[in-house]
Parts: C-alpha cells; sequence; structure tokens
C-alpha cells in the first residue's frame, strides 16, 4: 500500500481525490493507497443519496458560506473541518475477503484501529454500520464507495474539532445507528483523546503504507480539475437531492 504525497488546495479538490484514487486503482493504474488529510476551512460533506434539504440548515450553511459537496460514498452527512483528521483507504478486494461485504469490510477495517487505540489504553468499541466510539460516544464515522474490484473506505476523526459548530449547522439525521438513542450532536460526538500526529500514526500502523508514496502526475492534476467543475463544484451535483 503507498501512501499519498499530496495535499489538495480545496475541499472540492480534497473529495475530488479520492474518486480520482479509487478509479485508477479500478482501471489498474495503480494499486491500494492511504491517503491523510485535514481540512482548512468548515465545509458539508454530504453522502451520495443524501437530500440536503432534511440535513442542514441551509439558510444558516448560505450566510456562513459554508460549502456543501457531495461524495460518492453512502453514508450520512457531516461537518468537515480544522480539528478533523481525515483518512482515505482504497483497497483491492483480493486482500482480504472480508472487504467484499459491506458490513464484514467495516469490521475488518475498524477493528485494526480499534485494536491499536485500546492497546493505548483507550476503550475504543466499533458500532455498526460504520462507527468507532469511546465510553458510547462518537469519535469517528465511516463510509465506503465500491467499484468491481476496489472500495473506497473514507472515515474521520475528531482530534481537535469544535463540537458545538455541527449543531448549528445540522439538523438531527432523519436515521441514527441504535446506541444513539436520539441525543443530540453535542450529546452524541466527542474528540478522540489523543493528538494529530499520534493519530496519524496509528492509522499508518493499521494498514502497514509502507511501499513508498505515490504523487499525481500532471494527467492526474488535470483529471483532478476536471472532476472538480463537472460535478463537485457543480450545483447540479451537489444539491441533485
Amino acid at each position: 500500500m503507498k501512501l499519498v504525497n499530496y495535499q489538495p488546495s480545496s475541499p472540492e479538490e480534497s473529495v475530488a481525490l479520492d474518486e480520482l484514487l479509487l478509479h485508477k486503482a479500478e482501471t489498474g493504474g495503480i494499486g491500494e493507497t492511504l491517503r491523510l488529510w485535514t481540512p482548512d476551512e468548515y465545509f458539508i460533506a454530504a453522502g451520495r443519496a443524501s437530500t440536503i434539504s432534511q440535513d442542514c440548515f441551509m439558510e444558516r450553511c448560505r450566510r456562513e458560506r459554508i460549502k456543501i459537496i457531495r461524495r460518492i460514498s453512502g453514508g450520512g452527512t457531516v461537518l468537515q473541518g480544522p480539528g478533523c483528521l481525515n483518512y482515505s483507504l482504497v483497497l483491492a478486494y483480493e486482500s482480504d475477503g472480508k472487504y467484499r461485504l459491506i458490513r464484514t469490510s467495516y469490521l475488518a477495517i475498524l477493528e485494526r484501529v480499534a485494536g491499536l487505540l485500546r492497546d493505548r489504553g483507550l476503550a475504543a468499541e466499533f458500532f455498526p454500520v460504520s462507527d468507532l466510539a469511546i465510553d458510547g460516544k462518537k469519535i469517528s464515522g465511516n463510509a465506503q464507495a465500491r467499484k468491481r474490484s476496489y472500495l473506497l473506505h473514507h472515515g474521520t476523526f475528531m482530534v481537535d474539532f469544535d463540537i458545538d459548530r455541527i449543531s448549528g449547522l445540522l439538523r438531527h439525521p432523519a436515521s441514527e445507528p441504535e446506541y444513539r438513542k436520539g441525543r443530540p450532536h453535542r450529546d452524541f460526538v466527542r474528540n478522540i483523546p489523543v493528538d494529530m500526529e499520534e493519530m496519524k500514526r496509528v492509522i499508518m500502523k493499521a494498514f502497514s503504507a509502507a511501499e513508498g508514496e505515490w504523487e499525481p502526475a500532471s494527467g492526474d492534476t488535470e483529471e483532478l480539475k476536471s472532476l472538480i467543475s463537472r460535478k463537485y463544484a457543480d450545483k447540479g451535483w451537489n444539491y441533485m437531492f
């Protein structure tokens, strides 16, 4: 697995890069990859089938100039921003049979990270379908997009995130995991008590990104620009539901 050595300059480019990496793997241009990144600005990442008006306080988002960007993976709508550590994995089904099924893949992937956190004295638990929590409070949400031979798994760890901002921009979700038990955002999520650099080391150890680095070639940066212009900067895509 290669570590992606590229820091996008905008939320649109960050979201587009995940799609590019999955496409390149699926078409034989690159194998498995791991990418770590932290947003410089707040933005909303909506799931592939999310209904924006049901999930977001639209007027507040407009007033605060919060971008809303629809990703290619499933899952719910989340607030991204400084203090969030994001990781994106492109994984081959053939590397682990558990990756072929959605539920077993989440368990296999997230238990790797949870186990390393438990080794550090943190009582991290996996909650289906795609959460990690400590003391019943969510520290990481995750989502996937799938192709024939590869899957994209990406997630967020709240490390030093302003949790109070969530309630002002996102409504209570229409569906929720059982363990949430109707709790509002501020009572349901928490920051993980690990600093950013240590959390990066945990993720890198969990997935053994040791086969060198990948950097985009000129053709890749042109494809990123194209993806942004025709999809991630386009209201027709971002606000389709």
